[in-house]
């Protein structure tokens, strides 16, 4: 079940309802659980699971399960299994016909991608990049003409080389929002060129701090690039003599970009004359 990210007034009634009524609690950290618990007013056992212990946990933890316990399985923020521990007691339950029941409610990419103003449409959620440079710079390689919005989790103490590789593989003009401390106090998002993001989060003393969210915009599509087409100059030119729904069918034949997008961006242009 998902639990809050920050905010704990995020909680669902639901899931107070099923912490409050199942067996016990499968928690990635108890300590940082019980506290949950404690701010409820519920006491639960909870057992550890998490990266390091999960593989050989499960078993056990699903044996009490088919023996008529309920249980909640709950990472330290946000949605299980989302770049959190859950996976292999999840596969494992389902391959033994037990029940899984989600409780959605709060998580980081959903949260981050309604407010960041990119295409979401069609979205990769990529997780956390690699920690090393090398591996890293090598993972956005393999990202870098995909045409759906990039996002990602980063850490605080990488955030500044994950925005410069990103600018320096991605390119520096690639459109970026940054999201940091989701629902919390010092919420902040950061908006502008990739290159401009490297300069804003260095130039940021709070940046040090708090967990992020890092949403890139797609490569404009194969189609448009194959043919060198300028698509922003040419939706300039067109909007100033055709309707925007007819300029952004014309551009989409030519370029095979989504029309609804390029509407969109016609409009943008139609309003700045």
């Amino acid at each position: 079940m998902a639990t809050p990210i920050g905010n704990l007034e995020d909680l669902t009634g639901r899931a107070v309802q099923v912490l409050a009524s199942v067996d016990f609690i499968a928690a990635e950290d108890t300590r940082h659980s019980g506290r949950l618990l404690q701010h409820l007013g519920i006491q639960k056992p909870m057992v550890a699971l998490h990266d390091h212990n999960e593989r050989d946990r499960a078993r056990g933890l699903l044996g009490r399960i088919a023996a008529g316990e309920s249980a909640a399985l709950i990472s330290d923020a946000g949605t299980p299994l989302i770049s959190d521990p859950g996976y292999v007691l999840v596969r494992q339950a389902r391959a033994l016909g037990l029940r899984v029941v989600p409780i959605p409610g709060a998580c980081a990419l959903v949260a981050a991608l309604s407010a960041a103003g990119l295409p979401t449409d069609r979205f990769l959620f990529a997780g956390f990049a690699p920690a090393k440079g090398g591996a890293r710079r090598g993972f956005l390689k393999d990202l870098a003409r995909e045409t759906a919005t990039l996002v990602f989790y980063e850490s605080p103490h990488r955030i500044r080389e994950m925005l410069q590789d990103v600018a320096g593989i991605l390119g520096e003009g690639r459109e970026v929002v940054v999201a940091r401390e989701l629902t919390k106090t010092f919420e902040t998002f950061y908006s502008g060129t990739a290159a401009e993001l490297v300069e804003a989060i260095s130039g940021d003393p709070n940046a040090s701090r708090g967990e992020f969210v890092v949403m890139v915009r797609g490569r404009e599509s194969q189609a448009a690039d194959a043919v060198g087409l300028d698509v922003d100059r040419m939706l300039e030119l067109l909007v100033a003599d055709l309707p925007v729904k007819r300029v952004a069918k014309i551009v989409s034949e030519l370029t095979g970009l989504p029309r609804n997008e390029l509407y969109q961006k016609a409009l943008a242009f139609r309003s700045d004359r």
